[in-house]
């Protein structure tokens, strides 16, 4: 926690304490040599021995501290913390190509992935919305975001393999689902130059921001990272980066891979890491590597903590005020 103050020059008043602590020495010497004048001394004797030493120090000390934390206040302190998101969603962009039936990982890649999935979604908070998306030769929202987890663990449940490996169409129909309003479409990717386009009335326009910036929402894309079909990775990336969306890339599978037959052809597939990477930094998210049925349980739970806490600069000038306050009253409880 990174500590400062919005009135750093207040903090002067801290020079009083010493000042503070001077004065009570000098009241507590009066009061002895007070004390020696009186004619029953062994009587006032007894009574002050009857407080002991710590007694007779802690109320003072606790109402100093008191003080002290009153001077901050008056600073307005503020800190950087680590607080659950108010309010975000996640949307998991799942491979469901044929690559994915690859025994490399056990029981299969797929399979894998899906208890993975479901692990992550039942230790996401309940503010967090979660939403599926699909991608094989296409892409498609299996479930909008929800904060419903039983609707979500349904959908990963539902799936079904299929040819292709679009990339590009996982994300940019992620994209979609989590800006609704900006018409974002796949048919646009790619869109020869010079070709005329229809304008949307009810698409909105956007402004460019810095890639990473944007808060509320995160993808989570999931693939052994071969793309064979649909728009050019880059161009999604690019679009992603535009919105400020971090994609964070989960790479299934081992640099071997595994040779799969299907419908009489042979294929070697693998996993291809420089393509997730290229993915995770160009939009300012990280890349995982799940080589294991164990590592992807791993990554979700490290996913988890990342992406649903956020650290937050909150002033916590209520928080010392109160703190000095609750140190003032046991310092006068005690000195009655």
């Amino acid at each position: 926690m990174n500590l400062a103050f919005y009135w750093p020059k207040l903090l002067w008043l801290a020079g009083a304490l010493p000042l503070l602590v001077l004065l009570y020495g000098w009241i507590v010497r009066r009061k002895r040599r007070a004390l020696a004048n009186v004619a029953n001394l062994a009587m006032m004797r007894a009574a002050a021995a009857s407080v002991g030493g710590f007694r007779r120090w802690l109320p003072p000390a606790l109402y100093l501290s008191a003080i002290a934390l009153a001077t901050l206040a008056i600073a307005r302190p503020h800190a950087t913390i680590t607080v659950p998101s108010a309010q975000r969603t996640i949307i998991l962009a799942m491979d469901v190509s044929g690559s994915m039936r690859a025994k490399d990982i056990a029981p299969s890649r797929l399979v894998a992935a899906q208890e993975a999935a479901r692990t992550f979604v039942k230790t996401v908070p309940a503010s967090t919305r979660i939403g599926v998306v699909s991608f094989a030769g296409t892409a498609a929202v299996v479930q909008h975001p929800t904060p419903n987890r039983d609707d979500v663990l349904a959908a990963i449940d539902r799936f079904q393999l299929q040819r292709g490996t679009a990339i590009g169409s996982g994300i940019i129909v992620s994209l979609a689902t989590i800006f609704p309003g900006q018409g974002i479409q796949v048919t646009d990717v790619g869109q020869p130059r010079g070709m005329p386009r229809i304008p949307d009335p009810e698409k909105k326009e956007f402004t460019p921001v810095p890639p990473g910036s944007y808060e509320s929402a995160a993808i989570i894309l999931l693939t052994d990272g071969q793309r064979t079909a649909g728009p050019e990775v880059a161009q999604a990336i690019k679009m992603a980066a535009e919105r400020g969306v971090r994609v964070f890339t989960v790479g299934i599978g081992t640099p071997t891979g595994e040779a799969l037959s299907f419908e009489g052809m042979s294929m070697r597939v693998k996993l291809d890491e420089e393509a997730l990477k290229q993915i995770a930094n160009g939009t300012r998210g990280d890349y995982y590597a799940g080589t294991s049925a164990q590592e992807l349980v791993r990554i979700y739970q490290a996913l988890n903590a990342k992406l649903v806490f956020e650290r937050k600069d909150m002033e916590i000038t209520a928080l010392v005020a109160a703190a000095a306050a609750l140190l003032a009253l046991i310092a006068a409880g005690l000195s009655m």
